[in-house]
């Protein structure tokens, strides 16, 4: 029976580039998603013209992890669409500046939303797939990001502190899973930028100025971090382990 991947986000950008990995090598893939609709669709379509029956998609807002039973109603879900599940791919997320300035409401609105979808999404999904994990010998991935390690990102104080419980749950998770399921991170640097100069804090200027600082010179390719991903989920003797896919950054990162 072929291995199946379920990956959260996978419709777009990285998320796409991670589930196309694991199609090409052999597993079937659950694409989730939450607005994404005609790109998990067109996504699957493409997967499944390629090989029949090989890629489904299974819709959720991540805040399914705050209610017991929706969470475990998503778990049967997902597992009936294959009747397994081997790898877990934590890879959506929201992210974006908090100014200090800010009112309480808004830093309460960010607080909640990034910690939702950076930290206790990937905590509740890891144990509420736990069992199925640990019958399959299964692993989880996390993408985590190269500023949650002791170099913040200036101007995004609660996503770097998400990020950074993130981190703790993939080291924490390793050993509280092990020895049947490996846990593991990656940690993107100049990666992939947000879509469409959606972030104002990311101008042209300043994606120049980050692609000079990486020691190779370019920015990195969603499929660089699909491929690790992929390679951390079928290395049986690694756990606990954070890959900065980054092309050199973090060897000169200051932060800020």
């Amino acid at each position: 029976m072929k291995k199946v991947a379920l990956i959260t986000g996978g419709a777009k950008r990285i998320g796409k580039a991670i589930v196309q990995a694991f199609h090409n090598n052999s597993f079937n893939v659950i694409i989730h998603y939450h607005h994404s609709q005609t790109d998990a669709q067109n996504l699957a379509d493409e997967l499944n013209a390629i090989c029949d029956n090989s890629a489904k998609i299974i819709k959720a807002d991540l805040s399914v992890v705050n209610d017991k039973n929706t969470l475990a109603d998503f778990k049967n879900h997902a597992i009936a669409l294959f009747g397994r599940i081997d790898v877990l791919v934590h890879n959506a997320s929201s992210f974006y500046p908090s100014d200090v300035n800010d009112e309480f409401d808004k830093w309460q609105t960010d607080w909640d939303d990034l910690f939702l979808t950076n930290a206790k999404a990937p905590l509740f999904l890891s144990h509420v797939f736990k069992d199925e994990l640990i019958t399959n010998h299964g692993a989880i991935i996390s993408l985590l990001d190269i500023h949650a390690r002791d170099k913040p990102f200036i101007g995004y104080p609660i996503y770097n502190m998400a990020k950074s419980a993130h981190l703790g749950m993939v080291q924490s998770l390793a050993l509280e899973f092990a020895p049947s399921v490996r846990v593991n991170g990656v940690s993107p640097g100049v990666n992939i930028f947000p879509e469409d100069n959606k972030n104002n804090e990311l101008n042209d200027t300043i994606k120049d100025k980050l692609t000079k600082s990486v020691p190779l010179q370019k920015i990195g390719t969603p499929n660089d971090i699909a491929q690790a991903v992929l390679f951390l989920a079928t290395a049986p003797y690694i756990t606990g382990q954070i890959l900065a896919v980054d092309g050199g950054r973090s060897l000169t990162l200051k932060g800020g």
